[in-house]
């Protein structure tokens, strides 16, 4: 395995995701006994894959922009800029994944919103 290709995985999955390719994400890059930490939905990876379905049914013009990708060991760090149209400020996200092999075990992500104003002249990336 190369140095960078987990975090090529992680970029990929999360790529076809955005585009709508939700199952072949799942079926590419997700482990047997999959499990992730969003407090919304049970972990299994059933149905978090059946609210992506859902998401991109109604956000058909989603965009996904990943800003910066670190790999550590077996654990890689997405941090993207994810608006559900072209006219939403979007939202910074970042995904962390746990692999074990070449397939994604584990999922965590965090959000924040892009507020329309900020005083931070530097805005959120």
């Amino acid at each position: 395995m190369n140095q960078n290709e987990n975090k090529e995985s992680a970029i990929s999955f999360l790529q076809m995701v955005a585009s709508g390719k939700i199952r072949e994400a799942f079926e590419r890059h997700i482990a047997p006994g999959f499990r992730h930490h969003n407090p919304y939905f049970r972990g299994d990876a059933e149905s978090l894959m059946l609210a992506m379905e859902d998401n991109a049914v109604q956000s058909t013009n989603k965009t996904l922009e990943v800003k910066h990708a670190l790999e550590d060991g077996n654990t890689v760090a997405v941090h993207s800029h994810i608006k559900q149209n072209p006219e939403d400020l979007g939202a910074a996200v970042i995904h962390i994944f746990r692999f074990e092999g070449e397939k994604i075990v584990e999922l965590w992500d965090v959000g924040q919103v892009i507020p329309e104003e900020s005083s931070n002249e530097h805005g959120v990336f």
